[in-house]
Protein backbone atom coordinates (compact mmCIF):
# COMPACT_ATOMS: atom_id res chain seq x y z
CA UNK A 1 0.00 0.00 0.00
CA UNK A 2 2.85 2.38 0.16
CA UNK A 3 2.62 4.91 -1.97
CA UNK A 4 -0.87 5.60 -2.37
CA UNK A 5 -3.64 7.12 -0.07
CA UNK A 6 -5.29 3.78 1.34
CA UNK A 7 -7.89 4.22 4.20
CA UNK A 8 -6.80 2.54 7.66
CA UNK A 9 -7.79 2.39 10.58
CA UNK A 10 -6.71 2.17 13.98
CA UNK A 11 -8.01 -1.25 15.58
CA UNK A 12 -7.65 -0.83 19.30
CA UNK A 13 -8.44 -3.58 22.39
CA UNK A 14 -7.25 -6.50 24.22
CA UNK A 15 -7.25 -8.57 21.40
CA UNK A 16 -7.28 -7.05 18.36
CA UNK A 17 -6.96 -10.01 15.88
CA UNK A 18 -11.00 -10.40 14.81
CA UNK A 19 -11.33 -6.53 14.21
CA UNK A 20 -7.86 -6.50 12.06
CA UNK A 21 -9.71 -9.58 10.12
CA UNK A 22 -13.07 -7.53 9.41
CA UNK A 23 -11.16 -4.15 8.58
CA UNK A 24 -9.29 -6.58 5.76
CA UNK A 25 -12.74 -7.88 4.48
CA UNK A 26 -13.87 -4.30 4.40
CA UNK A 27 -10.80 -3.24 2.30
CA UNK A 28 -9.22 -0.92 5.23
CA UNK A 29 -5.49 -1.07 6.35
CA UNK A 30 -5.67 -2.32 10.21
CA UNK A 31 -2.99 -0.76 12.47
CA UNK A 32 -3.52 -2.69 15.62
CA UNK A 33 -2.74 -2.03 19.09
CA UNK A 34 -3.22 -5.24 21.81
CA UNK A 35 -1.91 -6.72 24.43
CA UNK A 36 -0.99 -10.52 22.55
CA UNK A 37 0.18 -9.60 19.14
CA UNK A 38 -0.40 -13.13 18.36
CA UNK A 39 0.84 -14.17 14.86
CA UNK A 40 -2.63 -13.92 13.11
CA UNK A 41 -2.92 -10.50 14.35
CA UNK A 42 0.87 -9.85 13.02
CA UNK A 43 -0.08 -10.93 9.78
CA UNK A 44 -3.51 -9.26 9.23
CA UNK A 45 -1.84 -5.65 10.05
CA UNK A 46 -0.36 -3.21 8.32
CA UNK A 47 1.60 -2.37 11.26
CA UNK A 48 1.26 -3.68 14.73
CA UNK A 49 2.61 -2.56 18.30
CA UNK A 50 2.11 -4.62 21.67
CA UNK A 51 1.25 -2.68 25.02
CA UNK A 52 1.42 -4.17 28.77
CA UNK A 53 -1.92 -4.79 30.60
CA UNK A 54 -4.31 -6.90 31.71
CA UNK A 55 -8.00 -8.43 31.28
CA UNK A 56 -9.19 -6.08 34.85
CA UNK A 57 -8.18 -2.64 33.41
CA UNK A 58 -7.17 -3.02 30.28
CA UNK A 59 -4.33 -1.44 28.35
CA UNK A 60 -1.68 0.50 30.21
CA UNK A 61 -3.03 4.26 29.19
CA UNK A 62 0.35 6.01 28.78
CA UNK A 63 1.98 3.18 26.51
CA UNK A 64 -1.06 3.07 24.74
CA UNK A 65 -0.92 6.29 23.29
CA UNK A 66 2.40 6.31 22.87
CA UNK A 67 1.95 3.11 20.57
CA UNK A 68 -1.46 5.07 18.62
CA UNK A 69 1.12 8.25 17.74
CA UNK A 70 4.03 5.74 16.70
CA UNK A 71 1.14 3.48 14.25
CA UNK A 72 -0.09 7.12 13.41
CA UNK A 73 3.52 7.96 11.61
CA UNK A 74 3.87 4.92 10.29
CA UNK A 75 0.60 4.88 8.28
CA UNK A 76 1.87 8.42 7.40
CA UNK A 77 5.05 6.40 5.56
CA UNK A 78 3.64 3.88 4.23
CA UNK A 79 0.66 6.55 2.57
CA UNK A 80 -1.81 5.05 4.50
CA UNK A 81 -4.58 8.05 5.88
CA UNK A 82 -6.11 6.89 9.09
CA UNK A 83 -9.65 7.35 9.17
CA UNK A 84 -9.85 6.92 12.86
CA UNK A 85 -10.27 4.25 15.74
CA UNK A 86 -11.93 1.38 16.29
CA UNK A 87 -11.89 -0.53 19.67
CA UNK A 88 -13.00 -4.00 20.88
CA UNK A 89 -12.98 -5.08 24.46
CA UNK A 90 -10.59 -3.25 26.93
CA UNK A 91 -12.26 -0.28 27.95
CA UNK A 92 -15.03 -1.05 29.87
CA UNK A 93 -13.53 0.18 32.99
CA UNK A 94 -11.74 3.03 31.94
CA UNK A 95 -13.94 4.92 29.22
CA UNK A 96 -11.51 7.81 29.79
CA UNK A 97 -8.80 6.35 28.57
CA UNK A 98 -10.92 5.93 25.29
CA UNK A 99 -11.81 9.79 25.53
CA UNK A 100 -7.62 10.68 25.59
CA UNK A 101 -7.34 8.40 22.59
CA UNK A 102 -10.57 10.37 21.08
CA UNK A 103 -8.95 13.87 21.44
CA UNK A 104 -6.71 13.04 19.12
CA UNK A 105 -8.51 10.31 16.32
CA UNK A 106 -11.90 10.11 15.87
CA UNK A 107 -13.83 7.16 17.34
CA UNK A 108 -15.55 4.95 14.89
CA UNK A 109 -18.12 3.82 16.86
CA UNK A 110 -19.79 4.71 20.44
CA UNK A 111 -18.19 7.62 22.33
CA UNK A 112 -16.79 7.05 25.83
CA UNK A 113 -19.69 8.78 27.20
CA UNK A 114 -22.11 5.79 26.00
CA UNK A 115 -19.72 3.22 26.96
CA UNK A 116 -19.77 4.84 30.67
CA UNK A 117 -23.40 4.73 30.68
CA UNK A 118 -24.43 1.44 30.14
CA UNK A 119 -21.11 -0.16 31.65
CA UNK A 120 -22.65 2.02 34.93
CA UNK A 121 -24.60 -0.53 36.91
CA UNK A 122 -26.92 1.61 38.37
CA UNK A 123 -27.44 4.09 35.43
CA UNK A 124 -27.81 0.73 33.38
CA UNK A 125 -30.59 -0.83 35.71
CA UNK A 126 -32.42 3.34 35.38
CA UNK A 127 -32.38 2.65 31.29
CA UNK A 128 -34.01 -1.06 31.46
CA UNK A 129 -36.58 -0.04 33.91
CA UNK A 130 -37.32 3.09 32.21
CA UNK A 131 -37.72 1.20 28.97
CA UNK A 132 -39.95 -1.84 31.13
CA UNK A 133 -37.02 -4.51 30.22
CA UNK A 134 -36.76 -7.34 32.06
CA UNK A 135 -33.15 -6.82 33.98
CA UNK A 136 -31.58 -7.92 37.11
CA UNK A 137 -30.64 -4.96 39.59
CA UNK A 138 -27.31 -4.38 40.76
CA UNK A 139 -27.29 -4.78 44.74
CA UNK A 140 -24.27 -3.52 46.65
CA UNK A 141 -24.94 -4.61 50.16
CA UNK A 142 -24.17 -8.09 51.89
CA UNK A 143 -25.72 -10.91 50.14
CA UNK A 144 -28.43 -11.71 51.86
CA UNK A 145 -28.58 -15.67 50.94
CA UNK A 146 -26.53 -17.96 48.41
CA UNK A 147 -28.45 -16.41 45.48
CA UNK A 148 -26.21 -13.78 44.47
CA UNK A 149 -23.16 -13.23 42.09
CA UNK A 150 -20.71 -10.50 42.43
CA UNK A 151 -19.62 -8.87 39.36
CA UNK A 152 -16.68 -6.16 38.64
CA UNK A 153 -18.06 -2.63 37.25
CA UNK A 154 -16.81 -3.00 33.78
CA UNK A 155 -16.01 -6.08 33.74
CA UNK A 156 -16.11 -8.57 30.34
CA UNK A 157 -15.83 -11.55 28.82
CA UNK A 158 -17.07 -13.50 32.29
CA UNK A 159 -13.83 -14.35 34.44
CA UNK A 160 -14.69 -11.74 36.43
CA UNK A 161 -17.57 -13.23 37.81
CA UNK A 162 -17.68 -15.20 41.23
CA UNK A 163 -20.08 -16.34 43.87
CA UNK A 164 -20.83 -14.39 46.59
CA UNK A 165 -20.95 -15.81 50.12
CA UNK A 166 -23.80 -15.12 52.34
CA UNK A 167 -23.52 -12.02 54.25
CA UNK A 168 -20.45 -10.83 52.25
CA UNK A 169 -20.42 -7.19 50.83
CA UNK A 170 -19.07 -6.50 47.21
CA UNK A 171 -15.70 -5.45 47.07
CA UNK A 172 -14.80 -2.27 45.93
CA UNK A 173 -15.39 -1.92 42.23
CA UNK A 174 -17.80 -4.93 42.15
CA UNK A 175 -21.55 -5.22 42.72
CA UNK A 176 -23.96 -8.16 43.26
CA UNK A 177 -26.67 -9.22 40.95
CA UNK A 178 -29.00 -12.22 41.50
CA UNK A 179 -28.41 -15.56 40.11
CA UNK A 180 -30.73 -16.87 37.76
CA UNK A 181 -31.53 -19.88 35.60
CA UNK A 182 -31.20 -19.69 31.77
CA UNK A 183 -28.99 -20.28 28.76
CA UNK A 184 -26.82 -17.33 28.12
CA UNK A 185 -27.72 -15.54 24.24
CA UNK A 186 -25.91 -12.87 22.86
CA UNK A 187 -27.29 -10.80 20.07
CA UNK A 188 -24.87 -8.97 17.42
CA UNK A 189 -27.11 -5.34 16.06
CA UNK A 190 -26.12 -2.95 14.40
CA UNK A 191 -27.26 0.73 15.06
CA UNK A 192 -27.83 4.18 13.94
CA UNK A 193 -28.81 5.96 16.84
CA UNK A 194 -32.10 6.16 16.51
CA UNK A 195 -32.99 2.52 15.09
CA UNK A 196 -31.34 -0.68 15.29
CA UNK A 197 -31.44 -4.10 12.71
CA UNK A 198 -30.27 -7.57 14.90
CA UNK A 199 -27.55 -9.18 12.65
CA UNK A 200 -28.12 -12.91 13.97
CA UNK A 201 -28.55 -14.39 17.55
CA UNK A 202 -25.84 -16.82 19.42
CA UNK A 203 -26.37 -19.15 21.80
CA UNK A 204 -23.08 -19.05 24.74
CA UNK A 205 -21.33 -21.18 26.94
CA UNK A 206 -19.02 -21.12 29.62
CA UNK A 207 -15.62 -22.94 30.05
CA UNK A 208 -15.00 -22.60 33.77
CA UNK A 209 -11.61 -22.66 35.16
CA UNK A 210 -10.88 -23.04 39.15
CA UNK A 211 -11.14 -19.24 39.77
CA UNK A 212 -13.35 -18.61 37.17
CA UNK A 213 -16.99 -20.73 37.30
CA UNK A 214 -18.06 -18.05 34.37
CA UNK A 215 -15.33 -17.29 32.25
CA UNK A 216 -16.42 -17.06 28.32
CA UNK A 217 -15.93 -20.64 26.44
CA UNK A 218 -17.47 -19.66 23.11
CA UNK A 219 -20.44 -19.39 20.59
CA UNK A 220 -22.78 -20.78 18.11
CA UNK A 221 -24.96 -19.00 15.53
CA UNK A 222 -27.67 -19.24 14.70
CA UNK A 223 -29.57 -19.98 18.31
CA UNK A 224 -32.82 -21.75 18.78
CA UNK A 225 -34.73 -19.30 20.04
CA UNK A 226 -39.01 -19.13 20.23
CA UNK A 227 -39.77 -16.42 17.39
CA UNK A 228 -41.60 -14.61 20.08
CA UNK A 229 -38.70 -14.40 22.66
CA UNK A 230 -36.56 -13.27 19.62
CA UNK A 231 -38.92 -10.32 19.01
CA UNK A 232 -39.37 -9.24 22.63
CA UNK A 233 -35.43 -8.74 22.60
CA UNK A 234 -35.13 -7.19 19.73
CA UNK A 235 -37.57 -4.31 20.87
CA UNK A 236 -35.85 -3.88 23.76
CA UNK A 237 -32.36 -3.29 22.09
CA UNK A 238 -34.39 -0.79 19.60
CA UNK A 239 -35.57 1.15 23.05
CA UNK A 240 -32.11 1.19 24.69
CA UNK A 241 -30.99 2.28 21.34
CA UNK A 242 -33.49 5.09 20.84
CA UNK A 243 -32.80 5.88 24.79
CA UNK A 244 -29.02 6.15 24.73
CA UNK A 245 -28.04 7.23 21.00
CA UNK A 246 -25.94 3.78 20.25
CA UNK A 247 -24.47 3.40 17.10
CA UNK A 248 -22.82 0.69 14.56
CA UNK A 249 -22.34 -3.04 15.95
CA UNK A 250 -23.19 -3.78 19.41
CA UNK A 251 -23.89 -7.11 21.23
CA UNK A 252 -26.55 -7.30 24.08
CA UNK A 253 -26.28 -10.19 26.45
CA UNK A 254 -29.48 -12.04 27.11
CA UNK A 255 -30.15 -15.14 29.60
CA UNK A 256 -33.13 -16.85 28.49
CA UNK A 257 -34.92 -19.22 30.45
CA UNK A 258 -36.23 -22.31 27.71
CA UNK A 259 -38.99 -23.40 30.15
CA UNK A 260 -40.85 -20.13 29.12
CA UNK A 261 -41.36 -21.65 25.70
CA UNK A 262 -43.20 -19.83 22.94
CA UNK A 263 -44.87 -17.39 25.53
CA UNK A 264 -42.48 -14.68 25.94
CA UNK A 265 -41.32 -12.94 29.18
CA UNK A 266 -38.90 -15.54 29.56
CA UNK A 267 -35.62 -13.61 29.43
CA UNK A 268 -33.77 -10.95 31.06
CA UNK A 269 -31.76 -8.71 29.49
CA UNK A 270 -27.62 -8.93 31.30
CA UNK A 271 -25.54 -5.92 29.62
CA UNK A 272 -24.75 -4.19 26.25
CA UNK A 273 -21.32 -4.50 25.17
CA UNK A 274 -21.75 -0.94 23.01
CA UNK A 275 -18.52 -2.46 20.36
CA UNK A 276 -18.11 -5.25 18.15
CA UNK A 277 -18.02 -8.29 20.68
CA UNK A 278 -16.86 -11.93 21.15
CA UNK A 279 -19.14 -12.83 18.17
CA UNK A 280 -17.84 -10.73 15.59
CA UNK A 281 -16.07 -13.99 14.53
CA UNK A 282 -19.16 -15.68 13.48
CA UNK A 283 -20.04 -12.46 11.56
CA UNK A 284 -20.69 -12.10 7.67
CA UNK A 285 -18.16 -10.62 5.79
CA UNK A 286 -19.90 -7.23 5.78
CA UNK A 287 -20.28 -6.78 8.88
CA UNK A 288 -17.74 -4.01 9.51
CA UNK A 289 -19.01 -2.15 6.61
CA UNK A 290 -22.78 -2.33 8.25
CA UNK A 291 -20.89 -0.91 10.79
CA UNK A 292 -18.89 2.17 9.15
CA UNK A 293 -22.14 2.39 7.10
CA UNK A 294 -24.38 2.81 10.19
CA UNK A 295 -21.84 5.88 11.47
CA UNK A 296 -23.47 7.60 8.71
CA UNK A 297 -26.84 6.92 9.27
CA UNK A 298 -27.44 3.90 7.26
CA UNK A 299 -28.97 0.24 7.80
CA UNK A 300 -28.53 -2.12 5.55
CA UNK A 301 -31.45 -3.65 3.85
CA UNK A 302 -30.47 -7.12 4.19
CA UNK A 303 -29.18 -9.06 7.09
CA UNK A 304 -28.14 -12.52 6.24
CA UNK A 305 -25.91 -14.40 7.97
CA UNK A 306 -25.19 -16.94 5.00
CA UNK A 307 -26.54 -20.26 5.15
CA UNK A 308 -23.96 -21.72 6.91
CA UNK A 309 -24.23 -22.25 11.00
CA UNK A 310 -20.82 -21.10 12.61
CA UNK A 311 -19.54 -21.59 16.00
CA UNK A 312 -16.27 -20.27 18.04
CA UNK A 313 -14.39 -20.80 21.10
CA UNK A 314 -11.46 -20.07 23.07
CA UNK A 315 -8.91 -22.97 23.92
CA UNK A 316 -7.50 -22.91 27.05
CA UNK A 317 -4.15 -24.91 28.01
CA UNK A 318 -4.74 -27.95 30.38
CA UNK A 319 -1.08 -27.08 31.32
CA UNK A 320 1.85 -24.96 31.38
CA UNK A 321 2.80 -24.56 27.37
CA UNK A 322 6.23 -23.62 25.47
CA UNK A 323 4.90 -22.78 21.86
CA UNK A 324 7.60 -24.41 19.66
CA UNK A 325 8.30 -22.83 16.68
CA UNK A 326 8.15 -26.13 14.64
CA UNK A 327 4.25 -26.56 15.37
CA UNK A 328 2.11 -26.69 12.65
CA UNK A 329 -1.61 -24.74 13.18
CA UNK A 330 -4.12 -26.01 11.91
CA UNK A 331 -6.40 -23.61 9.53
CA UNK A 332 -9.05 -23.45 11.75
CA UNK A 333 -7.41 -22.06 14.83
CA UNK A 334 -7.53 -18.03 15.18
CA UNK A 335 -4.96 -16.11 18.18
CA UNK A 336 -2.38 -18.07 17.70
CA UNK A 337 0.80 -17.04 19.89
CA UNK A 338 4.11 -16.72 18.71
CA UNK A 339 6.85 -18.94 18.52
CA UNK A 340 8.13 -18.98 22.12
CA UNK A 341 5.08 -17.57 24.02
CA UNK A 342 4.78 -19.18 27.40
CA UNK A 343 1.42 -20.02 28.12
CA UNK A 344 0.57 -20.83 31.51
CA UNK A 345 -2.04 -23.10 32.55
CA UNK A 346 -5.66 -22.54 32.49
CA UNK A 347 -4.84 -19.77 29.80
CA UNK A 348 -5.91 -18.96 26.45
CA UNK A 349 -3.78 -20.33 23.98
CA UNK A 350 -5.95 -19.94 20.78
CA UNK A 351 -9.49 -19.65 19.54
CA UNK A 352 -11.26 -22.37 17.15
CA UNK A 353 -13.91 -21.53 14.33
CA UNK A 354 -16.16 -24.13 12.38
CA UNK A 355 -19.23 -24.17 10.25
CA UNK A 356 -21.66 -26.25 9.61
CA UNK A 357 -25.32 -26.91 7.97
CA UNK A 358 -26.74 -26.92 10.81
CA UNK A 359 -26.29 -26.22 14.51
CA UNK A 360 -25.49 -29.58 15.77
CA UNK A 361 -23.01 -29.82 12.86
CA UNK A 362 -21.18 -26.63 13.61
CA UNK A 363 -21.02 -27.95 17.13
CA UNK A 364 -20.06 -31.15 16.29
CA UNK A 365 -17.31 -29.33 13.89
CA UNK A 366 -16.18 -27.94 16.78
CA UNK A 367 -15.73 -30.41 19.33
CA UNK A 368 -13.97 -32.46 16.47
CA UNK A 369 -11.32 -29.69 16.20
CA UNK A 370 -10.95 -29.16 20.15
CA UNK A 371 -9.96 -32.74 20.37
CA UNK A 372 -7.77 -33.30 17.66
CA UNK A 373 -5.99 -29.60 19.06
CA UNK A 374 -5.76 -30.74 22.41
CA UNK A 375 -4.55 -34.27 21.12
CA UNK A 376 -1.84 -32.62 19.31
CA UNK A 377 -0.86 -30.17 22.26
CA UNK A 378 -0.47 -33.29 24.22
CA UNK A 379 2.19 -34.96 22.31
CA UNK A 380 3.67 -31.75 21.49
CA UNK A 381 6.97 -31.09 23.51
Amino acid sequence: MAGQQARAVLVVGLSARALALAARRAGLAPYAIDLFADADTRALAAAWRQVPGDGAGGLDPEALVRAAASLERAAHESGDVLAGLIYASGFEAAPDILGRLGERWPILGNPPEILAKLKNPRRFAALCRDAGIPHPAPHFAAAPDAGWLEKRIGGAGGGHIRAAPVGTAPRPGHYLQRRLPGTPVSALFVANGRAARLCFLSAQWPAPGPAAPFRYGGAVRPAAIPPQMAAEMEAAIRALVRATGLVGLNSADFLLDRDAGDKGDGWVLLEINPRPGATLDLAPRAALGWHLASLRGRLPWRLGSGRWAAAAAIFYASRPIRVDGAFTWPAWTMDRPMPGAEIAAGAPLCSLRARGANLEAALASLAKRRQCLATRVEIAP
